[in-house]
């Protein structure tokens, strides 16, 4: 049966951002740059799609809403592996799950590369799909435990900014790869790109060791036989825990999904701009992310981390309205690009460490997986009713609808959840 930690709280003396840096030991910094270069390889290979996209569209003759169809279908199949994936790093450890969830889904991006049709890409993509959804799940839950409970809103968060970095990798790429190659061929170099993640395993096997509390929780249900099933975390007190933590993730991932998926092809079709042309306008949403992305791991351990999401997703409702909506000239829309990123992005600094924070540490990556992924899937449903309902209306408008009614669930769910700041985790049966 679900059981219940004792609530602890760590005082926070040093809220400086890069606090937790300075005091960490090798085995934290180790674990910190292995998560940090994950997550920056996990999100260049999800944004590698939606930057290609619209090629795919022209040379395969496929209408938005089945081309928004690929995303989706990626992030559905995410939601079952991150399911999976926090269950396997239940039963099996942290490391091992990350190990083989990285070489999955680095191998079937490889396989969309050579993709000869569409139903070939999005089988390939839901395949992959697996792999990144159980990434994150374990990752995330490797870094919640590895690291101090002062420190974690901070740590986490700041790994979670390497997502920004990956995004700028694959824009970084497109306008190379399609400044020196005919469209026809640069967005199979792309998904070729995206393959790299598998060099992260050789980091992990040799630097990276199993949180103490893990594996001491872990040997103690092996000798005692008592090891939970997939479905606790439906259970008892931890049922409400995983409505309210699904219901506010699907809101956080909906309205990410809904801008970012979608924005590219929106500045290429609404506000006319070449492939390249709005890469500038990419790097401004890109660069804005990245802060937000700092300045929500900061947030999170200065004023907690439902006060962070509560102040985000009002913010994100404000600048996607006037993004979308108001008639502006190209060069005020490069301008808000940067506050989009931020308040589009910034809130899932702690995201993670909220939900490893909620469950006991039996339960924590099965919770965790299930709760995020859960959220990624339904937020999956997003780029594709976009892109359907921009078949009546305007992207711009559909972008809108989708998004604020996102950030709308986002806003009561949290406000529901307690508040988890700098709680302390602890080994159990």
């Amino acid at each position: 049966m679900a059981t219940t930690e004792p609530i602890e709280v760590a005082s926070i003396e040093d809220t400086s951002l890069l606090a937790f840096y300075r005091d960490m030991n090798p085995p934290e910094r180790h674990t910190f740059w292995a998560c940090a270069s994950g997550w920056a390889l996990d999100g260049m290979d999800f944004q590698i799609y939606p930057l290609v996209v619209g090629t795919i569209i022209t040379l395969w003759k496929v209408d938005p809403g089945t081309a928004g169809l690929a995303g989706t279908v990626t992030l559905l199949s995410s939601a079952v592996g991150g399911w999976l994936g926090g269950y396997l790093a239940d039963r099996i450890g942290r490391v091992r799950t990350l190990q083989f969830t990285i070489l999955w889904f680095s191998f079937f991006s490889l396989i969309c590369a050579v993709a000869q049709n569409f139903d070939q890409l999005l089988i390939a993509r839901a395949l992959l799909g697996l792999g990144f959804g159980g990434e994150w799940a374990a990752g995330a839950v490797l870094m919640g435990e590895a690291i101090r409970p002062q420190y974690r809103g901070r740590a986490v968060g700041s790994v979670q900014s390497g997502w920004a970095v990956g995004w700028g990798l694959a824009v970084l790429s497109q306008a190379i790869l399609f400044s020196f190659l005919p469209a026809e061929s640069a967005w199979r170099w792309m998904f070729a790109v995206g393959a790299l993640p598998a060099l992260l395993v050789f980091y992990l096997r040799r630097y990276v060791t199993e949180p103490e509390i893990a594996a001491a929780t872990r040997a103690r249900q092996i000798t005692s036989g008592d090891r939970p099933p997939l479905w606790e975390i439906f259970l008892g007190p931890i049922l409400k825990t995983t409505i309210l933590a699904s219901l506010m993730v699907t809101g956080c991932q909906g309205g990410y999904y809904a801008i970012t998926f979608w924005v590219p092809r929106f500045l290429t079709t609404e506000r006319k701009l070449s492939i390249v042309g709005s890469t500038g306008y990419l790097a401004a949403l890109i660069v804005g992310s990245f802060v937000g992305y700092l300045v929500g791991a900061w947030l999170a351990d200065r004023i907690g981390r439902r006060n962070l999401f509560l102040i985000f997703s009002l913010g994100a409702i404000a600048v996607v309205l006037l993004y979308t909506q108001l008639q502006l000239t190209n060069e005020v829309l490069w301008v808000l690009g940067f506050p989009l990123g931020f308040f589009a992005s910034g809130y899932f600094s702690g995201v993670g460490a909220f939900l490893t924070e909620l469950y006991p540490t039996r339960l924590r990556g099965s919770g965790q997986g299930f709760c995020y992924n859960f959220g990624r899937g339904i937020g999956a449903l997003f780029p594709f009713l976009v892109g359907a309902l921009s078949a009546t209306t305007s992207l711009a408008d559909a972008i809108a609808i989708f998004a604020v009614a996102a950030y709308g669930v986002f806003f009561l769910a949290a406000f529901a959840l307690p508040e988890t700041r700098g709680r302390v985790l602890h080994a159990d049966a």
